[in-house]
């Protein structure tokens, strides 16, 4: 028993460590994108010799949304000559295909790539339609988002560095005012994306691309074998194929563009659950060459693997919380001193969500929004929300990972938008 006792609260100091890594790393985020020199990047570049797009729009049942996708893509300020778009109707039985076809008689652009055998999810239906892609850059937009109209001039011209292998635009929810989970999910999205991504991108750290809202080069990806269909997260396997591989990945944060969030629980844990459970697989696949890797150097390569386990946190923290009162009933609280459960829960608390209670207030100031930190004491019931789910999506991935001759499902976020 004494040896159990031993190993629960090393864990326990483990956590405490852990945790305050990532609160340094959050603070750090927080201090750049507030006081520190902010890069800027080449979308302030102008100039007339854009790269050759295409922009690709994977579609499943998406007869809700289709419509609105295709109508900003008529009108989208980027030279015509130099413009494909490429709508995926991946196995859809509603009017999705009536819907895009109707289109292509309207726009030469648009040159529709209808999908009824192979296998389902986004990761395949992109691989088949880079095969008939013709521009040098493949941009990508959920079928539910509204792109403004010069955002792929600010994305395209990001690729003037020969650096930079793939850019990531900034996600705004358009359904925020729906009720207090997409209020919710507004607060990590601003968190997230105006103070964690931008701060990665001041540091020349990791910013992630995250599979909707941004672009990667055409033969690049092909280079790097594609897309790999039984991953769930596509986009974070591509951020770390680039990485290994030389590759920058920047963040153009005007690149702005409008999401419908999901207005349910039981949506929302189905997302979260699947974005732990295919990050998860990356993290299990990518983990050991990053850190091996002689490509990545100092707080580059930190990043990075910090990145890859961020979905690990909530599991890690779970059986804190379960160790903890697995000790309490043992009547073995007593772990070193006070001091070090002090700092224990104050890593916990102050770690919250995807982006702590300080990000979200920072970027919160900078998006001129103050009132909505009103709203971060609720973001408990969301920690506790996602604790469980995520925990749950990390299983998963990891089981995948050992049992490789599991098959992988893409699950589609339910919209809410009328057609």
């Amino acid at each position: 028993m004494e040896v159990v006792i031993l190993i629960l609260k090393a864990y326990i100091i483990f956590v405490m460590l852990f945790m305050s890594i990532y609160t340094i790393r959050h603070i750090w985020f927080t201090i750049n994108r507030m006081s520190g020199e902010q890069r800027i990047f080449t979308q302030d570049i102008i100039d007339d010799e854009l790269p050759y797009l295409t922009v690709l729009i994977p579609m499943h049942n998406e007869e809700q949304v289709a419509t609105n996708i295709l109508e900003r893509m008529l009108v989208i300020d980027y030279p015509h000559e130099r413009l494909e778009i490429i709508p995926i109707n991946d196995h859809s039985s509603d009017k999705t295909k009536d819907i895009i076809n109707d289109f292509a008689t309207k726009d030469d652009r648009i040159k529709p790539l209808h999908r009824s055998s192979g296998k389902r999810g986004k990761p395949a239906a992109m691989n088949e339609a880079m095969q008939m892609a013709t521009g040098e850059v493949i941009l990508v937009f959920d079928a539910d988002y509204l792109p403004p109209k010069g955002i792929l001039r600010d994305m395209a011209v990001c690729f003037f560095d020969p650096e930079v292998g793939a850019v990531m635009g900034r996600v705004v929810p358009i359904n925020v005012d729906k009720n207090m989970l997409t209020r919710l999910i507004d607060l990590q999205r601003i968190g997230g994306y105006q103070v964690d991504q931008q701060a990665r991108h001041n540091l020349s750290l990791v910013p992630q691309y995250g599979g909707t809202v941004g672009g990667f080069r055409r033969e690049m990806a092909l280079e790097l074998g594609g897309f790999n269909p039984d991953i769930l997260t596509e986009d974070t396997e591509l951020t770390y194929k680039l990485v290994l591989s030389g590759w920058k990945v920047v963040y153009a944060n005007r690149a702005e563009c409008y999401e419908e969030v999901p207005e349910d629980w039981n949506a929302r844990a189905r997302q979260v659950k699947r974005w732990a459970h295919g990050h998860t697989q990356v993290m299990w696949k990518y983990l050991w060459p990053i850190m091996r890797s002689r490509v990545i150097h100092g707080w580059e390569k930190v990043d990075a693997v910090l990145l890859l386990l961020i979905y690990a946190v909530p599991t890690i923290l779970l059986l804190g919380l379960l160790d903890s009162v697995a000790l309490f009933f043992l009547g073995e609280m007593n772990i070193v001193d006070s001091a070090l459960v002090f700092i224990y829960v104050a890593a916990y608390n102050s770690y919250g969500n995807f982006a702590p209670f300080y990000q979200i207030a920072g970027a919160a100031l900078l998006d001129g929004v103050s009132s909505r930190m009103l709203l971060i004491p609720y973001l408990l019931f969301n920690f506790f929300f996602n604790l469980w789910y995520i925990s749950a999506g990390f299983l998963g991935g990891t089981l995948d990972s050992i049992f490789t001759k599991r098959q992988t499902e893409w699950e589609k976020t339910p919209r809410y938008r009328k057609a």
